[in-house]
């Protein structure tokens, strides 16, 4: 792991392929790592190129009719980065492909072996009710791979088909967390259900940029209630004008939660919707345990105020209770041996068009600010 700096910032225009060239140029580096990590533990899970490819093919043609400009971009993105096509569809769709290759190895070996660590993650929305300026603010710990630090990138789109927008996300991935300019915000947060891997759907990082694109927040809301899925995930989004909803979905069913008495919203990795627990089974307490009380620590702690900043979410974002199964967890070894961590804790004010950024903060305070508007500023937590 290199030492802690900002993450990079790249903003792109154009039309899809020459956005993905200007990206895959930019971060040419960081997306060749990408692409060399997640193939080099695909390689390690025994997957063979040939399955891989065929999967991929699979995916590409999923992606296809879902938004075929999606897979012009990649295509730049590999162009400018000068690496394979194919590796930037995998590092899209890595959730789904990363699953295939550990089904088909379970087949073959002990069904246990060389399970990876999955997302772990704590989303936070605070309704402008309890927010201390009027404006909704959104917020999340990215728990992954701790080498991803050197993966990880913040991307501005000036869109010519739709609202600009800015978003946190792996080199070579199109979205992940973030905001557009017309104030719609998305984080999503991982869960296990007894569904999922029965069905190809779209990836789950394209549903969220399809949700950035998206001018009309309840088209935002149809894209994530209603896009079939390979696996489950919570999927939360808030809307500038002064809206938060959470969806806990299964590949074929969304189950929605709103805002408390509180007016906010906090989600980890277990299911919550009593409806969801009673039609499926919560498989994913192994990889993530400390989830019971990590939702449970942050809602008390942005309890304890009656009007609530950025500063304060963050607070509570850097909750040490239980480390290293902690709310802002450490480097650590996964239940699965590979050293996991909060890559990034992301605070967001989509309404300011804002996102306020920390590498690995259980070890770095240090905030960079990125703007729909503005270049991006440090500042100290």
């Amino acid at each position: 792991m290199s030492q802690i700096q900002p993450f990079p910032f790249v903003s792109v225009s154009g039309k899809p392929y020459d956005r993905g060239l200007q990206y895959g140029r930019a971060v040419a580096e960081r997306v060749r790592l990408s692409a060399s990590r997640y193939g080099q533990t695909l390689r390690s899970l025994g997957y063979s190129e040939e399955a891989r490819t065929a999967f991929i093919r699979s995916l590409e043609q999923a992606i296809g009719e879902f938004q075929p400009a999606y897979l012009e971009e990649m295509r730049g993105i590999a162009a400018g980065a000068e690496v394979a096509y194919e590796d930037i569809v995998m590092i899209n769709a890595r959730t789904e492909v990363l699953a295939k290759a550990r089904v088909e190895q379970a087949k073959l070996a002990d069904a246990d072996a060389g399970i990876e660590d999955e997302d772990g993650c704590t989303g936070v929305l605070v309704l402008p009710s309890r927010s201390a300026n009027g404006q909704l603010i959104h917020a999340q710990n990215w728990d992954w791979k701790a080498d991803c630090v050197d993966t990880g990138i913040v991307l501005r789109v000036h869109n010519d088909d739709g609202p600009d927008y800015l978003t946190f996300v792996e080199a070579g991935g199109l979205a992940r967390s973030g905001l557009n300019a017309a104030g719609v915000s998305i984080t999503a947060n991982y869960l296990e259900s007894d569904r999922d891997y029965t069905q190809l759907g779209v990836p789950l990082s394209l549903l969220r940029r399809r949700v950035l694109e998206e001018p009309v927040f309840a088209n935002a809301l149809r894209t994530v209630a209603t896009t079939p899925k390979s696996c489950s995930n919570n999927i939360m989004l808030g809307m500038a004008e002064g809206f938060g909803i959470d969806f806990e979905c299964a590949p074929d069913e969304a189950f929605p939660i709103y805002p408390g008495d509180d007016q906010l919203i906090v989600h980890a990795n277990h299911w919550v919707s009593p409806i969801a627990r009673t039609k499926l089974r919560d498989t994913g307490c192994e990889n993530s345990p400390d989830s019971y009380y990590r939702d449970w620590r942050v809602r008390q702690l942005l309890n304890a105020a009656p009007k609530l900043d950025r500063n304060a979410v963050k607070a509570a974002l850097f909750d040490a209770f239980g480390t290293p199964y902690s709310v802002c967890r450490p480097p650590r070894l996964g239940t699965r041996h590979t050293m996991t961590a909060t890559v990034a804790m992301i605070v967001m004010q989509p309404a300011a068009g804002e996102m306020d950024v920390a590498p690995m903060p259980a070890l770095n305070r240090v905030f960079t600010r990125y703007s729909l508007q503005r270049d991006p500023i440090a500042e100290a937590a």
